[in-house]
């Protein structure tokens, strides 16, 4: 039996999403489209509005709304402290640790040489200019202790250290291997406090 376009363009738009499979995704589509066509309906909408109103933050790259973040609008925040981090998910892990009050700068990523990630897909210029705006004291570099995070840090380490600043990596709280989306807040509150210089 042929799968009609419109069903099988909703299968292979749900393969997209990470860890879903051809089998999944097609489950999922049928799941919607029998028994959650509100459900669909929902997501589809959602879908649009999440293109149509959410960019990146003009000084640190996460997603918001706004030209700039509520976190970057804070008046209260440390500005002389700059954690960067590869996803607006890692941020919010730090945010949860209520151990850091300063600002932040989202790679959107990792250099990855073997998946043709170098350093001007993850905004490497962008941090540079916000590190090097004055108002920085110290780069705290929070990428996950991936073989690519640990790559990445030490990039930007070597990229910033040139320019004068201080630069700080996590501790190793967070297990080697580890996401900091998917480390405890206990772990990542501590490996927070003990940071060490990069």
């Amino acid at each position: 039996m042929k799968i009609h376009a419109s069903l099988d363009d909703l299968i292979e738009a749900l393969r997209r999403l990470p860890g879903v499979g051809p089998k999944s995704a097609q489950r999922m589509a049928y799941h919607l489209l029998q028994h959650d066509r509100e459900g669909l309906t929902q997501l589809g909408l959602a879908c649009t509005g999440a293109l149509t109103k959410i960019h990146h933050c003009e000084l640190c790259n996460t997603f918001t709304e706004q030209p700039v973040c509520e976190t970057c609008a804070n008046p209260e925040r440390d500005a002389s402290l700059l954690c960067v981090v590869e996803t607006p998910a890692d941020l919010l892990m730090v945010e949860q640790t209520l151990t850091f009050h300063g600002l932040y700068f989202v790679l959107m990523g990792r250099l990855s040489p073997l998946d043709g990630i170098g350093p001007k897909d993850i905004h490497i210029t962008k941090l540079v200019q916000r590190a090097s705006n004055g108002l920085v004291k110290e780069v705290i570099l929070a990428t996950n202790f991936t073989n690519e995070g640990e790559a990445t840090a030490h990039y930007l380490g070597e990229t910033l250290k040139a320019r004068g600043l201080t630069v700080t990596r996590l501790a190793r709280g967070v297990p080697v291997g580890g996401e900091l989306e998917y480390v405890d807040a206990g772990t990542l509150a501590r490996a927070m406090l003990d940071r060490r210089t990069a």
